[in-house]
Parts: C-alpha cells; structure tokens; sequence
C-alpha cells in the first residue's frame, strides 16, 4: 500500500543562495519569493546550510547596541551578535542543515520537524543534491485529498489488493476524512487489520471499525504458547 512521501507534498523550484551571498541580496531572494528561509548550496547543489528571517533579524536585533553590553554577553547571545555582524550567507547560516529525502513518509518527516524544531527541510536525492523543500504546513496537504480519493484506496488497495475481501461483505463511508467500515468477514484477524491499514492510509484522520467477524483466531496467539504434553 502506497503512502505519501516527502517528494509528493514538496517544493520542487527552489530559492537558494551561494555562500558568498550578500546580506541584502539575501533579503531580496526571501522578500521576491515569498519564503522564510532558503537552503544555502555550493556549485553541485549540495546543501551548506540554511539562512531564515530569524537569522537575518539579528542584524536589526542588535544594531546600535551599546559596546558595554557586549562585554556581558552569553554564548547564545554571542552566537547572534555573530550573525549580526556578518555580511555574507556562509556568516548568517545555520549549519549543518536538518535535511530529508523525498522518498521519506509524511509520518517520518512530522517527527524530524517536531525532534529538530525546525521549519523547513531541504529535500535531498540519492547523491546528497538539493531536489526540493518541505514545510510543516506542506506535510497538511495531504488531509487535502477528497473523501472520494480515501475511499478508493480503501477499498482498492486495503480490501481488495491486500485482504482480497470481497465485495459487498465490508462497506466503507468516508466523511472529512474519518473512515467508517462496516460489514462482516471471517476472521478477527481480518477485521482488525482492515481497521489499521485504513488507518495508514494517506489523509485519514480516524477510523471506526465496525466489522464484524464469524470465527476469533486471534485467541490461541493471546493465549500463548501450548505446552506439550510429555
């Protein structure tokens, strides 16, 4: 079963910068373009880094800042003085870059938003070239897709293809993107799978399963294993 990846939700035309980037040119590509940040590459697309507005805030943060102050400053601090004094991307990045691939699940991407506190990632290929870029509000776009769309890769892929049920025995509804099965199989196993592979599928928000099923064969799993007798 198919699920939405990194390269299905991301930008594909780029706004990128060189290192020897000045500051104002800077602001320029992030203003005409509409972005917040952008990757940092050398001449073979490599990703560098990454300068974002909050980088280039610095300079405003800390312009007439008394020299005194200077002298008391905590390392964080010291780090966006740093940023505030430079002229050129390589001075205002932040490196290394926190990159993904276009092959990685939405799922995978989500977490590496959450655990890296990031807003953006660059999308990488095989050969560590920058082929796009993802945002967290991009990964939304995938409770974008219809009602009708979920419910054809139920149906098609989850009953049909993967648990060959066949039709008229499960029904399936599909409302703003909750899934609602019905209907009877054979197996429990059967029924509860149905219910986690529904879940899977890309752009449901929550299932109902409702199946009903003739014969519990998942009660000797639960049970453990049988000791023989001697």
């Amino acid at each position: 079963m198919r699920t939405w990846q990194v390269g299905d939700v991301m930008t594909r035309d780029v706004a990128t910068v060189r290192e020897e980037t000045p500051y104002r040119e800077i602001v320029d590509v992030l203003v005409r373009r509409g972005v917040s940040g952008a990757p940092v590459v050398d001449g073979f697309q490599r990703v560098l880094g990454v300068v974002s507005e909050a980088d280039l805030l610095h300079k405003i943060e800390h312009s007439g800042e008394p020299e005194q102050r200077r002298i008391f400053e905590g390392r964080r601090r010291r780090g966006a003085r740093g940023k505030a004094d430079g002229l050129l991307a390589r001075d205002l990045m932040t490196a290394p870059a926190v990159t993904t691939y276009a092959h990685t699940a939405l799922p995978a991407a989500a977490r590496l938003f959450d655990r890296e506190r990031v807003k953006r990632l660059p999308v990488l290929d095989d050969l560590g070239r920058l082929v796009g870029i993802v945002t967290r509000g991009d990964l939304l776009r995938v409770h974008l897709r219809s009602d009708a769309e979920i419910r054809e890769d139920v149906v098609q892929e989850v009953l049909h293809r993967i648990l060959a049920v066949r039709d008229g025995l499960v029904t399936v509804q599909v409302r703003a993107g909750e899934v609602t099965l019905a209907g009877r199989v054979d197996r429990r196993s059967a029924a509860d799978l149905a219910g986690q592979l529904a879940a899977r599928v890309s752009g449901v928000v929550r299932v109902s399963n409702t199946i009903a099923f003739d014969a519990d064969d998942t009660s000797l799993v639960d049970a453990g294993p049988v000791t023989p007798v001697a």
